[in-house]
């Protein structure tokens, strides 16, 4: 009878002072510090971390992986096409150069959008539209007719792949804390895998078949994609910022079956917030410093991607460096590429293998941030001996450890960019900066293509000066993640279910979506 009496006032206590502690309130204000019995609170990151890596997490890195590997085949074949439909087609350097820009021109425009839809909608929706699309336009490109046609398609193929690093956001949000920088760099093999399958490929197919065989064939992973999304889960974190709470738990149940550990008891709680603007106080600064960080690894990683087949084709890179330019005697001029340079360009692919064991070794010990800066710097002392006359043999060295460091830089952008921007944010913030690494895609053809046949020096000093720039830049992020957890908000709201400590501390609130250990 007594405790429907005194039941507002307890209640208006509990509001006021209490711990969260193992599971039980501690009523400081009872007789003897009694504990009262209480429904446990915990979030999609606690789940995570008590569920921890196991089989669901390896079969989530094959299938999105398959997104790197489209990825990485489709660029990996701009510098193979290249020189093949100048020959057949005669084009001139501006005009391959344009080949190879309209695809990144896709993919700018698309990454924001893709961030934007990922962000509403989901990030299974927006990964399964860009898979669909370049699926379907990567194997029209093969059918193309004359030059108009395969800049269309190929703009169109380059718009589909704009989604392709919204695969990280979403993996980065299933992975543990303590596993995420490392496993976000081993999916990345995903993208080395496809390069060196692509320059295999095109060892097999160019001879013999052409250049159509090869882009058809090309779209091999995102066919494999197309037929295991119906398995990809959606992220459990965008279900409770969006406030599907069943959803949510059923997914994160399925994890804990498929890795045989159990959910955590209680009740799953999210910090709710809606601000999605990239250039609040807090993130202003970051966001320009990771959008030019993402400019200049794209700048610089695609540059040395086509860079090392225009270098193979000059021939002695003594005469090439002494008269400071490459002059073909006659603008259509054009050499196919022979079985030599093809093995010299699987070489130099195989660079990103030790690139991303490299910057794996440091990117858990040294920080971010300075890996960032590490790779920058590397990748600019690895270019400068090419200002000096070097031989066939001394260029694929250096070209292959130059690749090697700027593959390990533009991964742990990879790893960052996600685990600096929140929730509710993350995909956004993915998309532009990805876009920004588009325009330094797009522009990076004309360097590469156009101006190295002008000046030579030039063209090295652009891209060293770029990545130099970059490792400063690099070292002013005002934010280390090493060792953080995902934030899920920016803001936090909800309704009334605030945690305190008695000795003033700060209270943070949750807003509460359903139980763990409700029946099905």
């Amino acid at each position: 009878p007594n405790q429907a009496l005194f039941q507002p006032v307890i209640s208006f206590l509990l509001k006021c002072c209490f711990d969260i502690k193992m599971g039980m309130r501690t009523c400081s204000f009872l007789p003897c510090h009694m504990t009262c019995p209480s429904t446990d609170n915990f979030t999609v990151e606690d789940a995570v971390e008590a569920i921890g890596f196991g089989k669901f997490q390896w079969k989530l890195s094959i299938v999105t992986g398959l997104c790197w590997m489209a990825d990485a085949m489709e660029m990996m074949i701009l510098s193979i096409l290249a020189p093949q439909l100048h020959c057949e087609w005669r084009l001139s350097s501006f005009q391959l150069a344009l080949i190879t820009s309209v695809v990144f021109i896709g993919m700018g425009l698309s990454s924001s959008l893709m961030g934007n839809v990922c962000d509403k909608y989901g990030r299974k929706i927006g990964m399964t539209i860009c898979m669909v699309w370049t699926m379907y336009y990567g194997f029209l490109s093969a059918f193309a007719p004359v030059y108009g046609w395969i800049l269309v398609l190929r703009g169109l193929v380059g718009f589909g792949i704009g989604g392709a690093p919204q695969s990280v956001t979403l993996y980065s949000e299933f992975l543990p804390m303590k596993m995420r920088g490392t496993c976000i760099m081993l999916i990345e093999i995903f993208w080395a895998v496809g390069a060196v399958f692509e320059v295999l490929l095109a060892i097999w197919i160019m001879p013999t078949l052409g250049w159509r065989w090869l882009l058809g064939l090309s779209v091999t992973p995102t066919v494999v994609f197309v037929c295991l999304c119906s398995w990809l889960p959606e992220s459990a974190r965008f279900d409770v910022l969006v406030g599907n709470r069943e959803k949510a738990l059923a997914t994160l149940k399925r994890i804990a079956a498929d890795n045989g550990k159990s959910m955590p008891k209680g009740t799953l709680v999210a910090e709710r917030g809606r601000v999605r603007d990239l250039f609040t106080p807090q993130y202003r600064r970051t966001t320009l410093l990771l959008w030019f960080i993402w400019f200049a690894n794209a700048f610089a990683y695609y540059g040395i991607v086509l860079l090392t087949t225009e270098l193979f084709q000059a021939g002695d890179l003594c005469g090439v460096t002494q008269g400071a330019k490459i002059e073909p005697s006659c603008s259509l001029e054009c050499k196919y590429l022979t079985l030599a340079d093809f093995k010299d360009l699987l070489w130099t692919t195989l660079a990103e293998f030790p690139g991303l064991f490299i910057t794996l070794l440091v990117v858990d010990r040294i920080g971010r941030r300075r890996s960032l800066a590490l790779c920058f710097i590397m990748f600019s002392l690895c270019i400068l001996p090419l200002f000096a006359c070097i031989g066939r043999i001394a260029l694929t060295i250096f070209i292959f450890a130059a690749r090697a460091f700027i593959t390990g830089g533009y991964q742990v952008a990879f790893v960052y960019t996600p685990e600096v921007f929140p929730t509710e944010s993350r995909a956004l913030g993915m998309g532009t900066s990805s876009g920004m690494a588009r325009v330094g895609a797009l522009l990076t053809p004309f360097v590469a293509q156009v101006l190295l046949r002008t000046s030579v020096y030039l063209t090295l000093s652009v891209y060293c000066g770029c990545c130099l720039l970059a490792a400063g830049a690099s070292m002013l992020l005002p934010v280390e993640t090493l060792g953080k957890g995902l934030q899920e908000s920016s803001q936090m709201t909800g309704d009334m279910t605030r945690t305190c400590q008695s000795n003033g501390t700060a209270c943070t609130l949750h807003t509460s979506y359903g139980s763990s250990n409700q029946e099905d």
